[in-house]
Order: structure tokens, then C-alpha cells, then sequence
């Protein structure tokens, strides 16, 4: 157990970790993603599938505190190599190169980040802590909350840096892992930019469709 924690604690662990963690992350994102896509069928079809999810039982909170305890690693980790980084580079963060390049996206990444994290606290308080009942359905919330204009542009603003932040985050644990190869480095970008893009069209696409649809689409 003790090589374990030492690993743990090592640079190379920890971005072990960040990968991991992160790749889970983006695979609930995807899965939310096609989720969501039911509310294009309307308003049964979308309360249908949040019906069919907490009618999982005890499976419901089980994978909550699972899912909120891989983002916690994340985010631990994550400001973990943020202060090493800064330290070993004389309070200056860099990003390396290596990790599908320099680019903005890069070298935002601690504080997309950060502004993520806020996002999803705000997200939670609108969808996950109040309480649904046949009245006032998952739709209902939805519905209330895209349509205010402030909360409109958070959303859209939370889902940009949230493309921004995986986009380059894929990259960096493809470096980790050392699949990222020159001679499968452009199929892997289409890959990573359409998958990319698909939870984008579908996560703006329910805030632009609710904006313009005066309520109609739910």
C-alpha cells in the first residue's frame, strides 16, 4: 500500500489521477449530454427520463457521492499541480507544451477551472437541490431558469469554458497516458473535437431553443 501512496504523491501520480478522474468526468458529460437530448421530444419525453433515473433507487445517491467525489479528486489534484507548477517555475504557471500544444485553452485551464466549479454549484442549486413533485417537474425548473436572462448567459458562458476546459483537458490525458502519437494525433483530434462538439450542440442548443421558444419547447 505504501508504493501506492508514494505513487500518489508522486508528480507523474498525480497527473495519473488527473487523468483518470477526468476522463470519468467527461464520460458523465457525454452520457448527461445524450440524456438531455430527450427534451427535443418535448416535455413527457424529458420528465420521462428524469423519472427513469431516480426511479433507480438507492443506485441514485450512490453514484452522486460517487460522481461528486471523483470531481472533488479533480479539483484537489488539479490545485495541487497548479501550486508545484507555479513553485517550480518561480510562481509563474506554465502549461507544457507536450500536452497537444500551447494554446489558450492551455493556459487557462486552472482557472476555466475554477470558474467551472462555480458553474456546477450554480447548476446544482437550480436543478439538483430543489425538490420535483408531479407539479413542479424537472421541466418546470428548466424551463424557469433558462429563461432568465441572467441565468441564460451564465449557462451559456458555463458551457463554453466547460468545451474550452475538456477540449484541451482530452489532450493533456492522452500526453499522461502516451497514446498521443504523431501518427494518430489527426484522428484522435477529429475524435476529440466531434465529441466535443456534439455535447456542445446539444447542451447550447436546449438553452438557445428555450430562449426563442417562449416556453413552447417543454
Amino acid at each position: 500500500m505504501s508504493w501506492f501512496i508514494q505513487t500518489c504523491r508522486s508528480s507523474l501520480g498525480k497527473k495519473y489521477i488527473m487523468a483518470l478522474t477526468g476522463f470519468m468526468l467527461g464520460g458523465f458529460l457525454l452520457v448527461h449530454a445524450i440524456g438531455n437530448s430527450t427534451i427535443f421530444w418535448g416535455r413527457e419525453a424529458f420528465n420521462a427520463y428524469a423519472h427513469h433515473l431516480h426511479s433507480l433507487g438507492i443506485f441514485v445517491p450512490i453514484f452522486e457521492i460517487g460522481l461528486y467525489t471523483i470531481f472533488l479528486i479533480h479539483i484537489v489534484t488539479g490545485v495541487i499541480l497548479f501550486l508545484e507548477n507555479r513553485k517550480s517555475r518561480g510562481g509563474k504557471y506554465e502549461m507544457e507544451t507536450s500536452a497537444g500544444g500551447s494554446t489558450w485553452a492551455s493556459k487557462t485551464m486552472p482557472y476555466t477551472g475554477v470558474a467551472i466549479l462555480v458553474f456546477i454549484l450554480i447548476h446544482l442549486v437550480n436543478f439538483s437541490f430543489p425538490e420535483k413533485t408531479e407539479v413542479k417537474t424537472i421541466a418546470d425548473f428548466v424551463t424557469q431558469v433558462l429563461n432568465n436572462p441572467v441565468f441564460t448567459l451564465i449557462y451559456t458562458a458555463g458551457i463554453v469554458l466547460l468545451l474550452l476546459h475538456i477540449s484541451h483537458g482530452f489532450w493533456s490525458l492522452l500526453q499522461t497516458l502516451g497514446i498521443s502519437h504523431p501518427k494518430y494525433d489527426f484522428p484522435l483530434r477529429v475524435i476529440t473535437w466531434a465529441l466535443v462538439a456534439f455535447m456542445g450542440f446539444v447542451y447550447l442548443l436546449v438553452v438557445f431553443l428555450l430562449v426563442i421558444s417562449q416556453n413552447h419547447l417543454l
